[in-house]
């Protein structure tokens, strides 16, 4: 495609996503409390756009296509329910933590409530390590999904998208974050549409044929949507990417935007139902990809099937590259501060110093993003992962009055050490120690067993505690 029209199209969608982002936080008063969470501003539908929206970043343009091309039938089907599940689970949690604390913001502000000063930091400190993670693989895969559709040099759309969003978010806090994740989805939902359209409607078919065959050509590559053996690392999907997003505060900050419990639970179903046949497909079309043989950049699987594409179809595929971006890239941002003045600040941070960390965390993402590779980059969400889910047990059980907080902390302690002894029972100390920084099996997939132990043990483990160590 022509550069001056790919420059064209990126600057031309940037600059509307600007322009809505800043018409937002024009038209109201901003304090600190409308910053962070724009209390009860939006009806079920809004929600469920918003929560599609954040959730839906340019990663489903890469992930899911190179789960498929690696794991085949089973990894698909656990990637898809894990990135449908935290709505799920929002949809049932949120309004019960929402009526235990009408005026929160972030999933720490409970806990801090429930369980504790220290536990609230610790929560603060896995949401800001998992989400910034994120914030920083987006950048990289804009980065690597502009170069394979333009040869644009990968730090231009990271540069470039980073300043916009980070403009916009700074300004406009949440309330500009919502108003952008509306068209957004609505670009993200038509455009992904008629995309699928296109290339389905070619031969169906030949691509189930592809989907079902085995790589000829690639060992590492199940790939085969007929292989139904990688079931155990696709429910250690499930466990691993929900209890990470269950520390993403992008989602919970949406729990107090909501007017209501009705409406937060009708819009966190909306967004489950739109994301977990979207990220099927694109898993399906990654197997597709490893039927016809070895990909030389597996990440990347799904390009592969619109590389002799013509250039409208590349032009609808650059807006909807920035549109999936951006519609993360801001919800992470103040999602990042509103961490920092909530959890790690103790409430103590003022609008403009959460303006001025909305701009700081931008180089310091960008660093990483253009140094980081893609391999490095999926060892830490593990960890980050792993960290979640030693720690959702506790969190969540603490909607059990039982609970205490001695009883909470010892059980996320214990959740990290039940992975080590995990690594003891079936191999040795040294095993068990390498799983707290890279919990996979073999073949490089999530291991079932290390997530398991965490989620597990913690659980057991914070139970136990509270009634040995009961709150006064």
């Amino acid at each position: 495609m022509d550069a001056t029209a790919s420059y064209a199209l990126l600057l031309g969608t940037l600059a509307f996503f600007g322009y809505v982002g800043y018409t937002a936080a024009a038209e109201r008063e901003m304090d600190s409390d409308t910053y962070l969470s724009a209390r009860g501003s939006q009806s079920w539908v809004r929600i469920g756009l918003s929560l599609f929206a954040s959730g839906m970043g340019v990663w489903i343009l890469f992930g899911p296509s190179e789960v498929g091309y690696y794991g085949g039938f089973w990894d698909v089907v656990g990637y898809a329910l894990s990135s449908a599940a935290p709505f799920m689970l929002l949809a049932y949690v949120g309004p019960l933590i929402r009526e235990q604390l009408p005026d929160g913001v972030t999933l720490a502000d409970y806990v801090s409530k429930r369980l504790g000063r220290p536990m609230q930091v610790y929560v603060g400190l896995i949401s800001v390590l998992y989400m910034f993670t994120f914030l920083f693989a987006e950048f990289t895969a804009i980065g690597k999904g502009m170069d394979i559709l333009t040869g644009m040099e990968p730090i231009i759309p990271m540069i470039a998208v980073a300043i916009v969003t980070a403009a916009y978010t700074a300004y406009g806090g949440l309330p500009a974050s919502l108003q952008t994740d509306r068209f957004q989805a609505w670009m993200i939902l038509w455009l992904v549409i008629t995309l699928l359209l296109i290339l389905f409607g070619t031969d169906l078919a030949q691509l189930i044929v592809d989907a079902k065959t085995y790589n000829p050509e690639d060992d590492w590559s199940i790939g085969s949507m007929s292989y139904m053996g990688s079931f155990k690392s696709g429910l250690a999907l499930v466990i691993a990417i929900t209890a990470g997003e269950m520390f993403s505060q992008g989602n919970w900050q949406r729990v107090w935007a909501s007017e209501d419990d009705e409406t937060l639970r009708r819009g966190a179903l909306m967004a489950s139902a739109l994301v977990l046949p979207l990220v099927f497909v694109m898993g399906f079309l990654g197997a597709v990809v490893a039927g016809r043989g070895a990909a030389a950049d597996p990440s990347a699987a799904f390009f592969y099937l619109i590389e002799d594409a013509g250039t409208p179809l590349i032009a609808a595929f650059i807006v909807l590259a920035v549109a999936l971006v951006c519609s993360s890239a801001d919800t992470l941002q103040n999602a990042i501060v509103a961490s920092l003045a909530r959890d790690l600040s103790d409430g103590r941070m003022e609008l403009s110093q959460a303006r001025t960390a909305t701009i700081a965390v931008i180089p310091v993402a960008i660093y990483f993003a253009s140094t980081m590779d893609a391999l490095s980059v999926f060892r830490i969400f593990l960890f980050a992962d792993l960290l979640a889910a030693a720690t959702v047990a506790p969190v969540l059980l603490a909607l059990w009055p039982v609970v205490s907080s001695r009883g909470a902390l010892i059980g996320a302690v214990a959740g990290l050490t039940s992975v080590v002894i995990y690594g003891v029972v079936t191999s040795d100390l040294s095993t068990g120690l390498n799983f707290l920084w890279s919990p996979t099996n073999e073949n490089g997939l999530a291991n079932l067993g290390v997530f398991l132990s965490a989620l597990i043990g913690s659980a057991v483990v914070t139970v136990a505690g509270s009634y040995a160590f009961p709150d006064e």
